[in-house]
């Protein structure tokens, strides 16, 4: 089956690059072509693309303002393509908090613009045509035997998401805040965004939301987001900290959700409580099923309210995730027995 995309950016340049990278793949079309957010509307009615991609730095109605309403009223998996500034960055990681399910550098880590990206863009979009938007139930359809979790004596939250993580986890950690036990995130996303990414989602959540560094001492109302490039983990024994390394991908990623989550079971064992979140793929499934096993809560998110159910629907057939649950119930889950068993 071919993948049909409509390419929206306003320069004319730009759309000769991605056409270019995309017209030696057997399985992608690209449908069209537009240089503004109004044309992008009227093709999008007309093509019905699988998959838009977008720039969100456009003269007339900027990206933003056009994919909010595309999310509302005709959603579309959509590729942000950004610059290499840092005023991009911070606008791209507002994107993927408004549903966006990729982002694509214009330009490499020099500035420079090569014709051949290595496929990196026709894979983003093979991946984003595995997205289906449905609007949340009310109850998962299915779940295992236990439904809840209690977490109230955990000592840390380890948090692992891929495509549709960073909208996920702005509902997720908007119910943090100053008491909430010390979190660590591992979001698949390219490294130049990670900054932004953890300045919107701090920007959302009542904790302090920041980049992980080497050897931060974990603490209460903070949560700390892999920078995008280095593995995180966790090393202490009766204080715990932040651990960066680089290495070789693992499940296919670096940062790895099952670095982390494999980490925190050694260190934490049932001290912790484990969620694996929206993604393509299986990582963290085999680390969620370790945390488990050391007596660890473990959640997934349900089907219903992934924008892809590829690492919970891994991590459920291992029998890794003790509860399943749409997104909006998983604070309470995590924060609320917490808060009860402090205010008793």
């Amino acid at each position: 089956m071919t993948i049909s995309v409509l390419v929206i950016d306003d320069s004319a340049t730009m759309r000769a690059i991605l056409m270019s990278r995309l017209s030696n793949e057997p399985d992608i079309s690209v449908v069209g072509t537009a240089a503004n957010a109004a044309e992008g509307r009227e093709l999008i009615k007309c093509l019905d693309p699988d998959v838009v991609t977008l720039d969100i730095e456009m003269p007339g109605m900027n990206g933003l303002d056009f994919l909010e309403k595309l999310m509302q009223l005709r959603p579309t998996p959509v590729i942000v393509v950004s610059g290499s500034t840092e005023a991009g960055n911070n606008v791209t990681a507002r994107a993927l908090a408004l549903g966006a399910v990729h982002c694509y550098a214009k330009c490499d880590r020099s500035g420079g613009l090569p014709l051949d990206d290595n496929g990196r863009l026709a894979n983003l979009i093979r991946e984003a045509a595995q997205v289906r938007f449905s609007k949340p139930a009310p109850a998962p359809t299915s779940q295992p035997a236990s439904a809840t979790i209690d977490a109230s004596r955990a000592r840390l939250i380890a948090i692992g998401a891929s495509t549709g993580g960073v909208e996920a986890l702005q509902v997720l950690l908007r119910d943090f805040g100053p008491d909430c036990p010390p979190t660590v995130v591992v979001q698949h996303v390219h490294a130049r965004f990670a900054p932004a990414i953890a300045q919107t989602l701090d920007q959302t959540s009542g904790a302090k939301v920041q980049l992980a560094e080497p050897d931060l001492p974990l603490r209460p109302g903070h949560v700390y987001l892999a920078p995008g490039d280095r593995h995180l983990s966790i090393g202490g024994t009766a204080s715990f900290h932040t651990k960066l390394r680089d290495g070789e991908l693992v499940s296919g990623h670096r940062p790895s959700v099952d670095v982390l989550f494999y980490s925190v079971a050694r260190t934490l064992g049932p001290q912790a409580v484990g969620v694996l979140l929206t993604g393509m793929g299986s990582d963290g499934a085999e680390g969620l099923l370790a945390m488990s096993r050391a007596g660890a809560p473990t959640i997934a998110q349900d089907e219903a309210s992934c924008t892809v159910f590829g690492m919970p629907r891994a991590a459920i057939a291992l029998g890794a995730a003790q509860a399943v649950m749409p997104l909006q119930r998983i604070a309470g889950q995590l924060l609320g027995s917490r808060r009860a068993r402090l205010a008793s």
